[in-house]
């Protein structure tokens, strides 16, 4: 799926992120969501590589990334130090400046990396996300009860890791069936893939780590940070056109409200944009990018 691409395994500061690069040109990195891994990007990164240089990895707790010991706080889980690490990976790798697309919880780790590193990031693409400290600040009823993983993988230590270690194929088949419109866009194999790699209860404790991260620092990092500082790169959102990010929010001006260079709208497929609708998303990344 990834022809043409390396496999890499970079060593950081406090663990080991995996990945695949290929391609040409301008670094970009690509970061994937809940409930996948860098595989996710099977059908984009291929296109991108035409015209770029393409890092896709696995965040840590993710995949063949390593999985770190936690804290009381969850700091090691929280964006700040996820989007640091993928900054070391790329430095490590030889780009001290590149553009970044995350989708879902990496969308998340790329607007902190282009708030906490400004000088790297040259441009930022969010796909189906508003911040975190929006999507907390205006939670209601619908968020409560649309969102629910959120509060769920949040939870104290350890139900929601004995629960979710049971059955994983049941948190991914509900993600991937729920939250998409296209029938056929995660092949058997590909589901697979992201069951296997949920499975281990170590994989499943570093996600659960990383809600709760969010649900605390990411939330206050956010709030600390709104008013006082802004994204300084140019910004693409994309969304789906059906999602709860079109039903709940004004997306474009929400993200207006954090950086001044700001374009996108939405597109005809559910949350996964990449694996449903990859002609126009990479339609629309080739043309950012550029």
């Amino acid at each position: 799926m990834f022809e043409g691409f390396e496999e890499v395994d970079v060593a950081t500061t406090d663990t080991t992120i995996h990945g695949r690069r290929g391609g040409d040109g301008p670094p970009v990195l690509l970061l994937h969501g809940m409930p996948e891994t860098h595989l996710m990007w099977h059908r984009v990164a291929p296109r991108l590589a035409e015209r770029f240089t393409v890092v896709a990895t696995d965040l840590r707790g993710f995949g063949d990334s390593g999985k770190p010991p936690s804290t009381p706080d969850h700091a090691p889980y929280s964006m700040r130090q996820v989007a640091r690490e993928q900054v070391e990976v790329m430095r490590l790798l030889g780009y001290d400046r590149f553009a970044v697309v995350g989708h879902d919880r990496g969308a998340r780790c790329a607007y902190r990396m282009a708030l906490d590193h400004p000088d790297t990031v040259t441009r930022l693409a969010v796909l189906d996300i508003v911040p975190t400290g929006d999507a907390f600040g205006r939670a209601d009823m619908d968020f409560s009860l649309g969102f629910w993983l959120w509060s769920f993988l949040a939870a104290p230590e350890p139900v929601p890791e004995r629960l979710v270690g049971q059955a994983p194929e049941v948190i991914v088949d509900y993600m991937l069936d729920s939250l998409s419109e296209v029938p056929d866009a995660f092949p058997t194999a590909v589901r697979a893939e992201y069951v296997a790699k949920l499975s281990p209860a170590d994989t499943i404790h570093a996600i659960c780590e990383q809600y709760r991260a969010a649900a605390g620092l990411d939330y206050q990092h956010d709030e600390a940070d709104r008013g006082h500082r802004r994204i300084q790169c140019p910004v693409l959102a994309l969304w789906s056109h059906a999602g709860p990010v079109a039903s709940w929010y004004e997306p474009l001006e929400v993200w207006r409200g954090w950086a001044d260079q700001v374009d996108g709208g939405p597109v005809a497929a559910g949350h996964f944009l990449p694996e449903e609708a990859p002609d126009e998303t990479a339609r629309q990344l080739l043309a950012f990018l550029a």
